[in-house]
């Protein structure tokens, strides 16, 4: 191992952690696709072969970013702001659907969709690092310090909003975690959790006033999701066949596991190589195996935190704890909902589940923690002109 991560630069076991969590992927998604292959035809191998090719174009990714100077991150951040906007407007216009939402972007002639929204979840994280370093002395102000910072936080949260409130909902606590971070004082942060949940109200009204216009067309779901996570009526039991299906499959999961490929809930599971990720891996893995992936998480978030401490630039932590974060949450999320815990939501697991935007993603952002772990582990002199230049 040693000979191949010479060739690796950054943190060796977060280049562990991730490499081989993206070599288990293609055992658990090749064990996880019984229903894909119920409901969509083709193959166990055939998407077996598709998740490899997002692997292989998700490291090279990975590999390819971390080998670019960290300070280019900043210089790229506002770009990649507006380039989200872009995407996700589009995305609303024409984007594909696929389970009821238009979440998804063909790329012309290769066939495969792009959720437009896992982008910008990381365009965001490093715009609001870059405006904390930008308006650091102008916090406390409503105009040039509040305004310039909530302002993105709307416009993006806003536009996922429509066809993914658990990623909106998700990525408005992550902006307010990191404004935390960021030292914004406790009036405005709270200020931006009163307004958050009014402009939610005020859209769920409007929609429910004026159906015509469609404003939110997957609220019926987040509505019955809700419903039937809440309820209490013992007639509802069955009509939540999904969440009940995932917390058979723990149960059945035992210590041990029942092995791999011997689960037998995930050919229920509508989502088990994704959304129910955690479900399946217990069922054929074990609670033991279980405790294992979420050490794994664990280590990941304390060695990017790590990165994040190391560094001498401001922006660069920020970005190291807003993209360490986002992943802990989007995997702790998964298992709760698998658990019962949380009503059903549309985030998988990072680095395992199948997938090609999420999985592409998660990648780019742990080579962006690599850049700039490698830059901090060489002592470069290239930490004060990167400061120079966002002074």
């Amino acid at each position: 191992m040693r000979a191949y991560l010479k060739y690796l630069k950054g943190d060796p076991v977060i280049w562990i952690i991730s490499i081989l969590m993206l070599a288990f992927s293609l055992v658990t998604v090749y064990s996880f696709v019984p229903i894909l292959v119920k409901i969509e035809g083709g193959t166990p191998f055939y998407y077996l072969f598709k998740h490899f090719m997002y692997v292989i174009l998700a490291f090279f990714s990975m590999y390819t970013i971390h080998r670019i100077d960290s300070k280019y991150i900043f210089q790229i951040s506002k770009f990649a702001y507006y380039l989200a906007i872009i995407l996700l407007i589009f995305t609303m216009i024409f984007g594909v659907n696929v389970n009821g939402a238009d979440r998804w972007i063909r790329i012309p002639f290769i066939g495969l969709t792009f959720q437009s929204s896992d982008f910008a979840k990381l365009a965001l994280i490093l715009y609001l690092s870059r405006l904390l370093v930008k308006k650091e002395s102008k916090l406390d102000h409503w105009k040039e310090g509040f305004w310039p910072l909530l302002l993105p936080i709307i416009v993006i949260c806003g536009l996922i909003l429509k066809d993914n409130l658990s990623t909106a909902l998700m990525l408005f606590v992550l902006s307010f975690i990191l404004l935390f971070i960021g030292k914004m004082p406790w009036l405005k942060l709270t200020s931006i959790i009163g307004g958050g949940l009014v402009l939610l109200f005020l859209a769920i009204t409007v929609h429910k006033s004026f159906p015509a216009l469609n404003m939110l067309p997957r609220y019926d779901t987040w509505e019955s999701r809700i419903e039937k996570k809440t309820g209490t009526d013992p007639s509802s039991f069955g009509q939540n066949a999904q969440s009940e299906n995932a917390e058979l499959a723990i149960f059945n999961g035992s210590i041990l596991g029942q092995g791999v490929g011997d689960g037998k809930l995930k050919e229920y599971l509508p989502e088990a190589y994704a959304d129910f990720y955690y479900a399946s891996f217990v069922e054929e893995f074990g609670s033991i195996s279980s405790f294992i992936l979420i050490f794994l998480y664990l280590i990941l978030l304390f060695r990017i935190i790590k990165v994040a401490l190391k560094t001498d630039s401001m922006f660069e932590s920020y970005v190291c704890l807003g993209i360490g974060i986002h992943l802990l949450s989007q995997a702790t999320i998964n298992m709760l909902v698998c658990t019962g815990l949380l009503p059903v939501t549309g985030q998988n697991m990072p680095f395992l589940a199948m997938g090609g935007s999420a999985l592409i993603m998660a990648c780019i952002s742990i080579g962006i923690v690599q850049s700039i772990a490698s830059k901090s582990m060489k002592g470069s002199k290239t930490g004060k002109i990167f400061q120079d230049e966002i002074g």
